[in-house]
């Protein structure tokens, strides 16, 4: 049974950072790309219409997180998650808010505040991820 908590728990762990990843490394450059020659009004709405509804997908995967870890034995990996989903939690029901009702001046800083969190995210659930592997590898 720990075989398949363990299982769970990683698989989880890399979507999360994998789709972190291919968010900051891909998505977003292309979409930066993509809008440099229309309004920062379509960027913007672009950038809402992709992050609409995303809270609802994380909220269960970091709780799934959370749970799978105990009989994982993956106890020290707990903190990093509450941290990741503290950073979450800020983005989501700080950042956003703020952002929809930001003045067109504001935006870039906004833009840079949500990147910097976003790579907080994904380190942080890359790193959980690479030490839940490894532990379950032996190397720890």
């Amino acid at each position: 049974m720990i075989a398949l908590f363990t299982t769970v728990h990683l698989a989880l762990a890399a979507a999360w950072a994998g789709a972190m990843g291919y968010s900051l490394l891909v998505v977003q450059p292309k979409a930066e790309r993509f809008f440099r020659e229309r309004s920062d009004d379509e960027y913007e709405d672009f950038l809402l219409v992709m992050a609409h509804g995303n809270r609802w997908k994380v909220v269960p995967l970091i709780a799934a997180l959370v749970v799978t870890a105990v009989p994982a034995k993956f106890y020290a990996l707990i903190p990093v998650y509450l941290l990741a989903a503290a950073v979450f939690a800020n983005v989501s029901w700080r950042h956003w808010p703020r952002r929809v009702f930001a003045l067109p001046a504001q935006r870039q800083a906004l833009r840079r505040s949500l990147r910097l969190q976003a790579w907080a995210m994904t380190i942080l659930a890359g790193g959980a991820f690479l030490t839940g592997l490894a532990a379950t590898s032996g190397l720890f």
